[in-house]
């Protein structure tokens, strides 16, 4: 381009065009001016151009950039020379050669960053690492690296005091674990805090992020997401002690689902062994103690799974009527309420694996031993007493429609928790997610109950099925699924649904509008009917 500002020139046009330079309006020799609608541009500005519009041609290149000094001396922009380098990948510090220390590195290493690694014994640690990390001494490590990783047990921070003053302004991130629930008396990130009083502490890589800095915890959760975890920002350093005792729990939401199925199943076993093996021996004196095995503990299953079942939607039940009751959807549930609703999952998810086991059980049930010397022995009796024909139409049609219903349930019972695991969960939108597990969870319930009516039938009515005057076992274990059941048809009534409908679409007509709480919980932000086994 070429700036040439005539009104300034000490020359005149005619001048410089004898000197065979350009002047305004005109393009040098060999060179074409860039011109844009009848505007020359000059060093990126517009100016009217002196030549009248006309058709000009299409537009070259732009040549190299040059300008024309007042002296009269074309100059031309300065060469950049080769290409910088690019600059170095920010440098890690992880203190520690272990396994963690190990797979951190390569982590590290893959995602572009480079990698210091300190070591008690760097020679002995070297050969446990690519060549690319450079393996020294801790006082070196922390030196090169502005972020320093602890892959060390508590046991050895006090070999940190003397870096203390190497750590002064850094991020030293703990990804420490303890043995067992509150080892100590405070977290080990807080202890290693008030060690290293002049460092940014973050505890992190447990998923869960946390420190008192502000830009430090910030600066962690993004290298973690640059090696393609998803961090979580659980506050300050504070909620270190939860989060060091998360990777140690056992199993924390199961607990109570484990625990009522446990007792369910101590409460059913011993009500079907005073029944069907005390009875007897008492009464009788025959001994059946050989059906405890198999007989008695199939006799458990069904009873401890389907009430299980009931009560995974007896809870939203409950919450549906806290809520009409109240007439808002913003008061809080109790927290026994809170805690069943977030433990339906579980309870479902125990109740489909009794059930599993219970098919298996009743397949095994034919192979016994036992079970060939009673056919036998029932063949023989038949042929003592002269009967030809011993078919019932009524026991024929009840045992048919008995195992057809228990497969049906079974079927329905997995699809439920086929659709709790994550990714097929993830792939239904809510109200297919909704429908499968509350209608058809619902249909699964239902269908189970009809099978133990059909396989109780008419016994619950005989007098000699009252064994210690105690009612038979389906009897028992029948008792919630038909109320859970006739539950969910009173919610379905016009007058209920439509106010209940009302109510989680926002409806508040509670006496204490002025004191409307705000829901707490994934419990209370959903619909409590909606969410059974997931």
């Amino acid at each position: 381009m070429f700036s040439v500002a005539s009104s300034h020139c000490p020359k005149t046009q005619s001048d410089l065009r004898s000197e065979g330079w350009p002047c305004a309006g005109q393009p040098p020799p060999g060179e074409q001016e860039e011109r844009q609608d009848g505007l020359c541009l000059h060093d990126g500005l517009q100016e009217e151009s002196p030549v009248p519009h006309a058709v000009l041609p299409a537009p070259l290149p732009p040549p190299p950039q040059s300008c024309v000094l007042l002296s009269g001396v074309r100059s031309r922009a300065p060469d950049p020379g080769p290409p910088r380098p690019p600059p170095a990948p920010p440098a890690v510090a992880v203190l520690g050669s272990g396994d963690f220390s190990r797979c951190l590195s390569v982590r590290l290493l893959r995602c572009g960053f480079s990698v210091v690694v300190g070591s008690r014994q760097p020679k002995m640690a070297a050969h446990a690492f690519p060549h690319v990390v450079d393996v020294t001494h801790y006082e070196d490590a922390v030196g090169k690296a502005g972020i320093v990783f602890l892959a060390i047990r508590r046991e050895h921070y006090s070999a940190l005091w003397d870096l203390k003053h190497l750590m002064e302004g850094k991020v030293v991130v703990d990804v420490s674990n303890n043995r067992r629930v509150n080892q100590y008396p405070e977290s080990n990130a807080e202890y290693l805090a008030s060690l290293l009083p002049e460092a940014f502490v973050v505890k992190g890589f447990n998923v869960f992020i946390c420190s008192d800095s502000v830009e430090a915890r910030l600066q962690i959760m993004e290298l973690a997401r640059q090696l393609h975890f998803q961090p979580v920002d659980m506050g300050a350093l504070s909620s270190s002690r939860e989060i060091e005792n998360i990777p140690i729990q056992l199993f924390p939401g199961w607990k109570g689902p484990v625990l009522a199925a446990v007792a369910l199943s101590i409460f059913f076993f011993a009500y079907s062994f005073i029944r069907d093996i005390i009875h007897p021996y008492v009464r009788y004196k025959q001994s059946d103690f050989y059906k405890i095995p198999i007989e008695i503990v199939n006799r458990t299953l069904p009873t401890v799974a389907i009430t299980l079942l009931a009560l995974v939607y007896l809870a939203g039940q409950l919450a549906a009527a806290h809520q009409l009751y109240y007439g808002t959807k913003y008061k809080h549930f109790p927290h026994w309420l809170e805690g069943w609703l977030q433990s339906r999952k579980q309870l479902g998810l125990i109740s489909f694996f009794l059930a599993a086991v219970h098919v298996l059980y009743s397949l095994c049930l034919p192979l016994r031993r036992s079970e060939r010397y009673l056919l036998l022995n029932t063949a023989y009796q038949q042929i003592h007493a002269n009967v030809e024909n011993v078919w019932n139409e009524e026991e024929v049609w009840r045992v048919e429609m008995y195992v057809s219903f228990g497969v049906m349930s079974f079927g329905l019972l997995s699809l439920l928790a086929i659709t709790s695991i994550p990714s097929i969960n993830s792939s239904l939108n809510w109200r297919e997610f909704s429908f499968i597990q509350s209608t058809l969870g619902y249909v699964a319930l239902l269908i189970a109950t009809l099978h133990g009516l059909l396989f109780g039938w008419k016994r619950a009515l005989e007098e000699e099925a009252y064994r210690f005057y105690l009612p038979p076992s389906f009897v028992v274990s029948l008792a919630l699924p038909v109320v859970v059941v006739l539950g969910k048809a009173l919610m379905l009534l016009p007058c209920l649904a439509c106010k209940l409908h009302q109510i989680r679409k926002g409806l508040d007509s509670s006496r204490h509008q002025c004191q409307r709480l705000e829901p707490v919980g994934s419990a209370a932000n959903i619909s409590p009917e909606r969410v059974t086994i997931m």
